[in-house]
């Protein structure tokens, strides 16, 4: 039901066909899994998150508008939060005219951005969400190599803003958190990396999942994409590997995590990660099993990583008290750390200071490895300061 709610929305664009997205649909992901469904939250623990409005960032994209509709009969106020005006009147549409969708007796529209303070002081002064899923993020690693100041700025201080918002008005934030962050090797995991530790200071809960299958601009539609038009599949490297899961299990686990309401590090306990070229040959036999769809691999691009990991070298996991997440340990900065190097950090985005972000990047997230692009952008912004 989710994933059809989320595939009416991703159809009001031009880039996938509705082909494409009903087969993604329609394909048993369990076959490629081979593992059993993370389990669901129990349903009196669903019961806590049905007494207050409840907010959704990012809520055009798959995993919010999913969220939507998993809460809709349930939740006296949902607001939906959405910066992309393409998104947010696809989202209007499909619950228009769809039966599945959102009640419209509890549901607000408001197109708008998280790094708009006034903004969120009208919506949480007006709706009053006590509870906040925080989805709205840029994503796309190669972009954002190339444009680390507007994942700072949307990453980073789109969270800060939205925080603060939430703590001022006593509301709890869920942060949708990645892989990626851990021991980042692109501005987009560093970025959600300081985003988590943004959130934990202010006493949030942060969910990190890998790879969801079928959500917006995934690989799993970027494969369907190439099978419908007879293109090879590229795959970046034979030895990639990432985490999967639906984005049903998803949704879930964002509903647990929200459901312990404490500051919490959490990741889905989640066998080994499972190679890309696999799930490629996968989408070739579900999808085209009357042809050959050849496999093209390219090369890791700068931020790609051969493998991610749910936690780092310096974290260490143990069971959390709701089936199919673990807790992590993490080492975190202490508060006045933390407000000092994003005060820093803001000085360089305002200043649009590559070099001096990169240094705040360093020390705010000391594992993360910068890619060619971006010592290449500094050196450049360096040689334009010297040449002035």
């Amino acid at each position: 039901m989710a994933a059809r709610f989320s595939n009416q929305i991703r159809t009001g664009s031009s880039i996938y066909t509705c082909d494409v997205t009903q087969s993604l649909e329609t394909l048993d992901w369990r076959g490629f899994l081979a593992r059993p469904p993370l389990p669901s939250p129990p349903p009196k623990a669903l019961e806590t998150l049905a007494r207050n409005p409840i907010l959704i960032t990012g809520a055009g994209g798959s995993i919010g508008a999913a969220i939507a509709l998993k809460l809709r009969t349930i939740a006296p106020k949902i607001v939906l939060l959405e910066a992309s005006e393409g998104q947010l009147f696809a989202l209007q549409s499909a619950q228009s005219t769809s039966t599945e969708t959102i009640n419209q007796s509890n549901v607000s529209f408001v197109l708008g951005s998280v790094t708009d303070a006034a903004l969120l002081d009208e919506i949480f002064s007006i709706h009053s969400p006590r509870l906040v899923f925080h989805a709205a993020a840029f994503k796309h690693v190669p972009l954002m190599e190339e444009q680390p100041l507007a994942a700072i700025a949307n990453n980073i201080f789109g969270t800060a803003t939205l925080v603060r918002a939430a703590s001022a008005h006593g509301a709890h934030v869920v942060l949708l958190s990645t892989d990626k962050a851990v021991e980042p090797a692109s501005v987009m995991g560093a970025s959600k990396r300081v985003a988590e530790l943004i959130v934990l200071a202010a006493g949030g809960t942060v969910l990190r999942l890998g790879n969801v299958l079928a959500s917006r601009d995934s690989v799993a539609e970027l494969f369907a994409r190439q099978i419908s038009v007879r293109a090879p599949l590229t795959v970046t490297d034979p030895a990639a590997r990432r985490y999967f899961l639906t984005i049903e299990e998803a949704v879930n686990l964002l509903l647990a995590a929200a459901v312990m309401q404490s500051p919490a590090l959490l990741v889905p306990d989640l066998p080994a990660p499972q190679y890309i070229a696999d799930l490629a040959k996968y989408l070739a036999h579900a999808l085209a099993p009357d042809r050959e769809v050849p496999i093209k691999f390219t090369h890791l691009r700068p931020g790609d990583k051969e493998s991610e990991q749910l936690w780092s070298s310096t974290e260490s996991c143990r069971p959390s008290m709701m089936a199919g997440l673990l807790s992590i340990d993490s080492p975190v900065l202490s508060k006045s750390q933390l407000h000092s190097k994003l005060s820093e950090l803001r000085s360089a985005l305002d200043a649009r200071d590559i070099s001096a972000a990169l240094e705040c990047f360093l020390a705010l997230v000391p594992d993360y490895s910068p890619s060619c692009v971006v010592l290449a952008l500094r050196s450049q912004a360096a040689s334009q300061v010297h040449h002035e």
